[in-house]
């Protein structure tokens, strides 16, 4: 019982985890990067469809992305999309691809997107920390109904709580990463 009860707290950790780096890969840094836009919602026949299922995204040069879309009818979509996401770039359609120049970052920009990622890794903390307070109560509920004993409560909470230690230095890592390429100039 107490094996599962720490595999679901491993595996809702992990989620949360891996969302994380799904968010940070989002947020720009000063070269191209397809995660900037693959996930960016495009608005295809009334359905919100991510960008990496209607094209392909290609870095042609370290400041540039090259959106082939696979079927040419939904380059204005696609434009669009763009256009309303928060990215602040500019897209230039030729009729058949569209070419996204990301500008020089400045140092103004790059500490607000460094209080970005410092806001997700927080919440993250704090989604893990949930899973923690809610396993824990969850322990306890089994001890007051006799399924484990105390002795084997209070181990299983000694191992959920390194198992949240150990995820929360990885956020502490997966962070210090992104803002160092975010202060690479």
């Amino acid at each position: 019982m107490i094996k599962d009860t720490l595999r679901e707290a491993a595996e809702r950790m992990q989620t949360a985890l891996d969302a994380l780096e799904e968010d940070l890969s989002a947020i720009r840094t000063g070269r191209a990067s397809p995660g900037l836009v693959e996930r960016l919602p495009v608005d295809y026949y009334g359905a919100n469809t991510p960008l990496i299922q209607l094209a392909s995204i290609s870095v042609p040069e370290p400041r540039q992305l090259l959106i082939r879309p696979f079927d040419p009818s939904t380059l204005k979509m696609i434009d669009r999309a763009i256009l309303a996401s928060d990215l602040g770039l500019t897209p230039n359609s030729d009729g058949k691809v569209i070419r996204l120049s990301l500008p020089q970052l400045t140092e103004e920009r790059r500490r607000e997107l460094v209080r970005v990622v410092q806001n997700r890794m927080e919440e993250t903390r704090v989604r893990i920390r949930n899973v923690r307070r809610d396993l824990i109560r969850d322990l306890r509920e089994f001890e007051k109904e006799g399924l484990i004993s105390e002795d084997e409560q209070e181990r299983g909470e000694k191992e959920l709580q390194e198992l949240t230690d150990k995820l929360i230095k990885k956020v502490d890592e997966i962070g210090e990463r992104k803002e160092a390429e975010i202060m690479e100039v």
